[in-house]
């Protein structure tokens, strides 16, 4: 992932909070020299602040890493631990501010940083699809801590290992029906595979498409709608059985690219979603919240 200059001038401004004497607020955080080494060697890039101060020495040692073999892998690990939440959890909106920041100048590049599972993660933007995003934003708040690592996992490998992606792409909506499922009190189905689980929440959900409270004028469409769901989520274990990476894979035998990965993360995510809305509609009430569950 090439990243351009001004990627590293946002890097400056977000690790060093601005300079000592700007009147203007830091973006995020204002860290001392000692705490900018220390972030650094967090990153693993050796710094030391010298005669050329805080911003002068930080941004010649991006400048320096960017040039190493290894320099895009440096500069990811520097965007990803300045966007960490864990910096921030005295004001969230101080690491609300850096995340911001960041993909405004990420976006040209075709980057953009989310956070799942208390983690920030620098993937590809076209991975980040708006229904990701909102599947992502869904089980954040809610106590579905497989799940967030499942899209973490997905997006991440969307790009660089397509079928690791199609694999991760499948636990999450596994994931998600069993976690529904267990909600409502149902038992798993015996054959706890992709498609015994989704046809037995749809079964929990109504959302059967052998369902007969339908009225005649769209009696046809909405069964040809819900068989639909089950028919995605059948291609996608599918596409897991036969080219993800989850029964082994031969070396150096790639069976699908990043196009396919990113139509099964798009769709399982959008599949995922659906059915935690359609659980919270019909119980009128949200998922039970990580404060709640604990």
């Amino acid at each position: 992932m090439p990243f351009s200059p001004f990627v590293i001038k946002a890097l400056v401004d977000t690790i060093t909070g601005g300079g000592g004497n700007d009147t203007a607020p830091p973006i995020g955080i204002y860290r001392s020299g000692p705490k900018i080494e220390q972030f650094f060697l967090d990153c693993g890039i050796d710094m030391r602040i010298g005669q050329g101060g805080r911003l002068g020495a930080t941004t010649d040692a991006l400048r320096l890493a960017a040039g190493q073999w290894n320099g895009d892998d440096l500069l990811k690990n520097a965007l990803e631990r300045v966007a960490d939440p864990r910096d921030y959890l005295a004001d969230e909106t101080k690491g609300n501010a850096v995340v911001d920041h960041l993909n405004r100048v990420l976006e040209a590049d075709r980057l953009t940083i989310i956070i799942v599972n208390g983690k920030s993660h620098l993937v590809p933007r076209d991975a980040a699809g708006s229904a990701v995003t909102a599947c992502t934003a869904k089980v954040r708040v809610l106590d579905f801590d497989t799940v967030e690592l499942d899209i973490a996992r997905a997006l991440a490998n969307t790009s660089t290992d397509a079928e690791d992606a199609v694999t991760a792409a499948c636990s999450l909506l596994e994931s998600v029906c069993r976690s529904i499922l267990i909600e409502l009190q149902r038992p798993l189905p015996p054959k706890k595979d992709i498609d015994g689980l989704i046809r037995a929440v749809q079964d929990a959900l109504n959302l059967s498409p052998g369902r007969s409270d339908l009225s005649a004028e769209i009696e046809q469409d909405v069964r040809q709608v819900l068989g639909g769901l089950t028919s995605v989520a059948k291609g996608i274990g599918a596409l897991r059985t036969h080219a993800g990476d989850a029964h082994g894979r031969e070396r150096g035998f790639k069976r699908i690219d990043a196009r396919i990965a990113r139509l099964a993360v798009t769709a399982a995510s959008s599949l995922a979603l659906f059915l935690i809305e359609t659980w919270e509609q019909q119980q009128h009430r949200a998922l039970p919240l990580r404060e709640e569950s604990q």
